[in-house]
Order: structure tokens, then C-alpha cells, then sequence
């Protein structure tokens, strides 16, 4: 299954703009072909307002965000992978969501990765539970 992160960034962006509040991404500066101004970030994260009114051509997609920002007055074009984006949040109250670090691939990783979807799984798996999923409401 393709990664939840995007779809999910996309919509908390939609439900935070919707409350009129002012989204943040909080990014990994470091995160492969992440492009943003480096002076700015600290400890190796920086953390960008999305909001409507900061930033022009905005694009959201499966595999990154990117749109053009001013940072000290000089316009910068930013592309961040999804996989980078560490969490996306409201500034006004904070409400929002944390993702967990997303380990980057290269093409040695993704043929590692085939390589082992062809092996059994380990021993001390669990076995899948059969029948349908249910919930319960925990109060």
C-alpha cells in the first residue's frame, strides 16, 4: 500500500486552513533532495508556515509539497519529500498530527527490500487473525 503520510498532510492542511488557523510543517532539513534554505533551519529541522497568505504555488502531491516562500525578505523555491515532513500542526493551538521518521531509500534499499519480500516470514510472527476486522469503544 502506498504510504498514508501525504494523504493524511493533505488533509490536516485542508481542516487547519478550513478553521482559519495558520498550518506548519515541522520538516527534516537533512532528509534527501529536501530543498530549503539551510541558514534557517536548526538542528538539522526547520519548521515552515503553509498557510495561504505566505506561500505561492503551492502543490501537494503523493510524493512531496513544494511552493515558493520568502525567508528574510529573498524568495525561495521549496521542495519537501513527504517522507521529510515530521509533523503538520496548527500554530494557534498546536492541534495537528506528529509523523514518525520515514528512513529514506535508495535503489541498494529498494532491492533489498524485493529481495525480502520473497522470503517467508520469521518464525516469531504472530499469525494473522482470520475473520472480519471489528472495534470496540474503550471509554
Amino acid at each position: 500500500m502506498n504510504s498514508s503520510r501525504p494523504y493524511l498532510i493533505r488533509a490536516l492542511y485542508e481542516w487547519i486552513v478550513d478553521n482559519d488557523c495558520t498550518p506548519h510543517v515541522l520538516v527534516n532539513a537533512e532528509y534527501p533532495s529536501v530543498q530549503v534554505p539551510q541558514g534557517f533551519a536548526n538542528d538539522g529541522q526547520i519548521v515552515l508556515n503553509v498557510s495561504p497568505t505566505a506561500v505561492r504555488h503551492l502543490h501537494m502531491d503523493n510524493e512531496a509539497v513544494s511552493f515558493e516562500g520568502r525567508f528574510g525578505g529573498v524568495p525561495h523555491t521549496l521542495y519537501v519529500p513527504a517522507g521529510a515532513i515530521l509533523g503538520i500542526y496548527a500554530r494557534e493551538n498546536g492541534q495537528g498530527m506528529v509523523f514518525d521518521l520515514e528512513p529514506s531509500l535508495d535503489e541498494h534499499d529498494v532491492d533489498e527490500i524485493d529481495m525480502e519480500d520473497d522470503a517467508p516470514p520469521p518464525d516469531n510472527e504472530p499469525p494473522r487473525p482470520s475473520g472480519r476486522p471489528s472495534l470496540k469503544v474503550v471509554k
